[in-house]
């Protein structure tokens, strides 16, 4: 029922713009690492280089994301969500040119600043235009489509990789991206964020203010050490499959599907729940324990692979075996789909909620962003020179240590501040 009441936000004019934002995003970032994995076979790079394909990407974004959180919280939000659209665009033109691993590192940087465009601004807009009631629906729903558009680009994105190549996958891109360039631009209203007053949001003041709020210094702290291993299993996930068991990208895809499934069908049923039940801290961690123990077991594709009956597919004329591999990353990534769609729903809507004490939620959420982001530029290459210096399987062990430290500090750090804003009952700026 819980995906009906998501689809019916579409009558919301506004909101069907937003939502073809999160699938426009959502469907490249995921084709795009599909392709990514295939750039690694072809151009044989290391686990170092590799881990570069996922950290510039990352360090644009770490030096973007606070200045357009002030520049979204008091300009016209509507016209950066537009240049996030031809900026995206200039990127699959880009990647039409790759002939070399630097090449495709320059390209992610770029596309490291659309990225951040599109999310910083679509979900800062949501939280503003959401009614109060319904953040957490609101919110997860928006994650929901997005969760859609990544099914999509991993099944269409893979096969158009697998079938056509590079050049034609990047210009179906380009259309997706400007088809929702148009719905936002006929259909979202004129200014839709904007409220603060500029001298009021100078820059420093308001993410001191913010970070003085108990939970939010818990989210972010959280973030920072989480990211170090989710940034490194979304990267290598995908080459791991193609270097190591020379898995196709359409079989690619469909490893990243079960996750993408998973999160699709259950994030709005999640977001019901955070409106209903609150606690919202107890669903990040939960979702972040299981995805601790999804990433602890990517690894064991090694040891599946030739204990399972290998299942044969005949797709566009080419034969494709499916081992046990195949099965083991499969069923992984599906668990990190459900441990996401119980996280995610809830960790936006705490950042909305801290944001909207000092009218500044796209400040929050470049908060939310930079955190992540910091450890988004290290925990790549620290994951990929372990797996050059060690084995492939240990980086993704390390990848889930960094999992299971940052939730156990959430969970203290969050009950603290839990705690205190029971006793208050108001925020507590400069505690």
């Amino acid at each position: 029922m819980t995906r009906f009441t998501s689809v019916a936000l579409l009558r919301n004019r506004e909101f069907a713009a937003l939502a073809g934002t999160a699938f426009a995003r959502s469907q490249a970032y995921s084709t795009i690492l599909i392709a990514l994995a295939l750039y690694a076979d072809l151009f044989r790079t290391s686990g170092f280089v590799e881990g570069l394909f996922g950290a510039m990407f990352a360090l644009v974004q770490l030096l973007i994301v606070l200045p357009l959180g002030r520049k979204v919280d008091t300009g016209n939000a509507k016209r950066y969500l537009l240049a996030g659209f031809l900026l995206n665009v200039g990127v699959f033109v880009g990647f039409v040119f790759v002939t070399s691993p630097a090449h495709v590192v320059l390209v992610r940087m770029v596309q490291g600043l659309s990225a951040s465009i599109l999310w910083i601004t679509g979900a800062a807009i949501v939280g503003e235009i959401s009614p109060d009631d319904q953040q957490g629906r609101w919110l997860g729903a928006y994650n929901q489509f997005a969760s859609i558009s990544s099914l999509a680009g991993d099944l269409v994105g893979g096969y158009l990789l697998f079938a056509y190549g590079f050049t034609a996958t990047y210009v179906v891109l380009s259309a997706i991206t400007m088809g929702s360039f148009v719905l936002v631009f006929a259909f979202l209203r004129d200014n839709p964020g904007g409220r603060k007053d500029p001298e009021e949001a100078g820059g420093a003041e308001t993410f001191r203010a913010l970070l003085g709020l108990p939970m939010l210094r818990a989210l972010v702290g959280f973030r920072f050490f989480f990211s170090f291993g989710k940034m490194a299993v979304i990267l290598f996930l995908p080459i791991y499959a193609r270097t190591s068991f020379g898995i196709s990208a359409f079989a690619i895809g469909w490893i990243m599907a079960g996750g993408k499934l998973t999160k699709a069908l259950t994030q709005g049923f999640v977001g019901n729940l955070t409106d209903r039940h609150g606690m919202e801290h107890y669903f990040v961690a939960t979702g972040a324990i299981l995805y601790g123990i999804g990433t602890a077991a990517i690894p064991l594709a090694a040891y599946a692979e030739g204990r399972i009956d290998p299942l044969t597919v005949t797709v566009h004329g080419d034969t494709q075996t499916l081992g046990g591999a195949f099965v083991a990353l499969f069923l992984a990534y599906s668990l990190l789909g459900i441990a996401d769609s119980i996280r995610l729903p809830a960790s936006m809507s705490l950042f909305v909620d801290e944001g909207g004490q000092y009218d500044s939620v796209a400040s929050a959420m470049s908060l939310r962003s930079i955190s992540w982001k910091v450890g988004q530029v290290t925990g790549p290459i620290l994951v990929g020179t372990t797996m050059d210096f060690v084995s492939t399987e240990a980086g993704f062990f390390l990848a889930a240590g960094f999992i299971v430290v940052a939730t156990a500090a959430f969970v203290v750090t969050a009950r603290r501040a839990h705690s205190r804003r029971i006793v208050t009952d108001e925020p507590s700026p400069g505690d």
